[in-house]
């Protein structure tokens, strides 16, 4: 059996690389890429002499073969995509699944992330995170993936082009509230590399216009966020129905409190007994 090195490559400082991932690249039978021209510039800029092959969304399938022709035969081969880890936002989880099931190993050979690189100089809590991709590009998927995160506590990691990058900062300021605090990371680890704190609505306002390079969103999570102001034409806070999407959520009793206790105007402890009794309450059983 064979084995298939997921191979993490740099996001854009060439020196980005490790030790390893050097050996592995020169090691094995044969490299898959999501885009050879961009590897073959790391490879010549570390004497690397492999050629890589092409793997993307288009030829994935047809290239399974080839891939398991070499494993079979117990070859290895390393899959790299243009810049980070590969399958956090790209092609080859057909490939992965394939290889596992024919039985042949998979070894990562970790390194640099783009959603984890602005994660961490972002200057909000890393953990728990949710990492959302690119948002879908049609208007009403992406506001329906937005508001299914409104009330979580999750910090957020999405990555956007910078042609739309201001138009999904001005959503998420509508839809989680203009004063939800957010990173802004743009062209990490290269030349012009440029992060950016601030609300949502200041930063749609700075990105209104777009920019250049590759964007990564952080976005604040909704327990640790400044809750949206409350006019006198808003709807009053059904409380004993957001406590219960809540502890469906898997929120406990006392997180549903303290999250709901600043927006509601209820006592702490009142909410944390509402909070117990509907963990306790019989679910619903649908006909």
């Amino acid at each position: 059996m064979g084995t298939v090195h997921v191979v993490s490559t740099p996001i854009g400082n060439l020196e980005d690389i490790t030790l390893r991932a050097l050996r592995v690249l020169r090691e094995v039978d044969l490299v898959f890429a999501e885009d050879t021209r961009r590897t073959r510039i790391l490879l010549d800029h570390h004497s690397v002499v492999a050629r890589p092959r092409s793997l993307n969304a288009h030829n994935e399938l047809s290239r399974i073969e080839e891939a398991l022709a070499t494993l079979r035969r117990g070859g290895s081969i390393a899959l790299v995509s243009d810049a980070g880890t590969p399958l956090i936002s790209d092609p080859g989880v057909r490939l992965i699944a394939a290889a596992i099931a024919d039985g042949h190993s998979t070894e990562p050979v970790p390194g640099a992330s783009a959603l984890l690189a602005a994660l961490s100089v972002s200057g909000l809590r890393p953990q728990p995170f949710s990492f959302l991709g690119f948002p879908p590009r049609k208007a009403g998927a992406r506001r329906k993936l937005f508001e299914a995160y409104r009330a979580r506590r999750e910090t957020l990691v999405i990555f956007e082009s910078p042609h739309r990058v201001g138009e999904t900062l001005a959503e998420l300021a509508e839809l989680l509230g203009d004063r939800r605090r957010a990173c802004v990371a743009r062209e990490l680890t290269k030349l012009h590399e440029e992060i950016v704190r601030g609300g949502l609505r200041e930063l749609a306002e700075r990105f209104a216009g777009g920019g250049r390079g590759e964007f990564t969103l952080v976005v604040e999570g909704a327990d640790v966020a400044e809750p949206a102001a409350v006019s006198d034409s808003s709807p009053a806070l059904d409380v004993d129905s957001e406590i219960r999407a809540l502890v469906a959520e898997g929120l406990r009793p006392r997180e549903v409190a303290s999250r709901l206790a600043r927006v509601s105007g209820l006592p702490r402890r009142e909410i944390y007994a509402r909070a117990l009794a509907a963990r306790s309450a019989p679910k619903e059983v649908e006909r």
